[in-house]
């Protein structure tokens, strides 16, 4: 007898930690991100980060792209499904080309009075189609019998987070993207607050941008200074996983909590 009851705690001691360990494995978010070749799925900080958020990392980020594809995949109904919008948790905006996104002029009362396909002369008005577009589809469910947020008075909570640049060598777009984050509300990742370097101070070694040694090539901005242009990818990479670490963080101070 007391041979079966050793045995019976013993099995029961496995089975809790087969549950404990499922339940922090599990997933709890959908987490969509769009933009272009700091985003897409070879370079690793996104996928780092959602499994320590333990979220589904919906990577829709293709090199070469503009936020202006993001919008027009939004118009065309490429970029998610509509199972797909009724499950997500948050949608990441990573389009950071060194542009001008918050200036007023082309910008439109209503998403739908957006001349489309959108092409890359205004960045400012591809932005505004695309959260526009977002918040709407959104809260239209509330008006859609077939989804959980039918006839509720807010329809899904629409949860959209910008990026800054991976540094802060692009400043047109990182203060332009903060005042556009501020314009509507919405979270920012601050990654070239938080990458550990700045263009305000060169490598004592090197005597060059730090951001430099850290990436895979470079690139020459308009008044001559040369910047890191692409990290070094891969889940290996420091950059990366700093990145993922700073967008984790982010990211739990800004999803629901999910009890299990």
């Amino acid at each position: 007898m007391k041979k079966q009851l050793i045995l019976l705690l013993a099995l029961w001691g496995v089975i809790s930690v087969s549950e404990a360990q499922n339940k922090q494995t599990e997933t709890r978010y959908n987490i969509l991100l769009t933009g272009a070749s700091f985003a897409s799925p070879e370079n690793g900080w996104f996928e780092i980060a959602c499994r320590e958020l333990h979220a589904n990392p919906m990577n829709r980020a293709i090199g070469g792209e503009a936020i202006a594809n993001t919008a027009n995949r939004m118009a065309d109904g490429s970029l998610y499904t509509r199972e797909e919008l009724e499950n997500m948790d948050a949608m990441v905006i990573m389009q950071v080309h060194d542009r001008d996104v918050f200036e007023n002029s082309g910008i439109k009362e209503n998403f739908q009075d957006y001349m489309i396909p959108f092409d890359r002369n205004n960045y400012a008005a591809a932005f505004d189609y695309v959260i526009k577009r977002y918040l709407s589809d959104c809260y239209e469910l509330r008006n859609d019998s077939t989804s959980k947020y039918y006839k509720t008075r807010s329809g899904k909570p629409a949860v959209i987070v910008l990026c800054t640049n991976w540094h802060d060598g692009r400043p047109l777009y990182n203060h332009s993207v903060r005042k556009l984050a501020e314009k509507w509300g919405l979270p920012l990742v601050k990654f070239d607050e938080y990458i550990g370097f700045s263009r305000n101070s060169l490598h004592p070694v090197t005597k060059k941008q730090v951001s430099l040694i850290y990436a895979q090539d470079e690139q020459v901005m308009d008044k001559g200074d040369i910047f890191g242009w692409h990290p070094v990818r891969g889940e290996n990479s420091y950059i990366q996983q700093r990145m993922a670490a700073v967008f984790a963080e982010e990211m739990k101070n800004i999803l629901p909590l999910k009890f299990q």
